[in-house]
């Protein structure tokens, strides 16, 4: 039995003092390959740093997280767009429209998406989607661009049944991380009714730890723990679930054996 998480933040600071425990704690929980998103150019040089030091383990995306765009989002775009055009990487990401704090840059966050879908659709790598108080926002932007050949994930997704729906509807996996264990967080109504075949794992660490470390920071094992409450839901065993994961992510992110 062997997990996937597929997004973490496992390169930032806050693991800098015990990275080499936090990926220990990963391996005994069988977690055993980890994919990163970017951030923007300042998370660029850590998360290559941590894949090469773990090449087994880690795994690294590009983009431009919707949070580091502002008037001179052009800048990140460029500097993502060069490192694309060097080196593979698993996916585009993560990029998206996040308007819980604003909406004064909702303009340049779309066209930041945008471009990152042509990329995606560019290197036929799948692309990794934040849609934070955005939902309708940003699946109007994914089914317009939608052609065929696009693909990815809507990462974090606390959505209903009928959001749900609308994203499979349009080619895209659901990403489920540590909300599902929360009590109000509204996912044991949708969870059941997902079928095993559209869902991946992910810890989104260091953020959003799952009960019972809600509050604390996260880490890439827990995905074992959003992984149990997953089979509560939906009335299967943890090996069902961590074998339907681990072969869609291994699937949409072209992750060899």
């Amino acid at each position: 039995m062997e997990f996937i998480d597929s997004h973490s933040h496992i390169y930032l600071k806050d693991f800098q003092e015990d990275i080499v425990q936090v990926l220990d704690r990963c391996l005994d929980k069988k977690v055993e390959k980890i994919l990163m998103p970017n951030i923007d150019a300042e998370s660029i040089e850590d998360m290559l740093k941590l894949e090469q030091q773990y090449p087994q383990i880690c795994y690294s995306m590009m983009g431009v997280h919707p949070c580091s765009v502002d008037e001179k989002f052009e800048h990140q775009l460029s500097l993502a767009e060069s490192w694309l055009e060097k080196r593979k990487f698993v996916a585009i990401g993560e990029t998206g429209i996040d308007l819980y704090w604003n909406d004064a840059f909702k303009a340049q966050q779309i066209e930041s998406l945008d471009v990152q879908i042509a990329w995606a659709k560019k290197y036929n790598i799948p692309i990794v989607l934040h849609c934070r108080n955005s939902f309708n926002e940003t699946i109007k932007v994914i089914e317009g661009a939608q052609d065929g050949t696009l693909r990815g994930v809507f990462h974090c997704f606390t959505g209903t049944l009928e959001e749900a729906i609308r994203v499979t509807e349009a080619g895209f996996h659901l990403g489920l991380g540590g909300v599902v264990t929360f009590k109000n967080g509204g996912l044991d109504q949708v969870v059941p009714q997902l079928d095993l075949g559209d869902i991946l794992l992910e810890t989104d660490s260091p953020y959003l730890a799952p009960v019972p470390y809600r509050g604390k920071r996260n880490e890439s094992s827990y995905v074992t723990i959003i992984g149990q409450k997953v089979a509560e839901f939906m009335k299967v065993e943890l090996e069902e679930i961590a074998k339907a994961t681990h072969a869609n992510a291994s699937k949409l992110f072209s992750l060899k054996e």
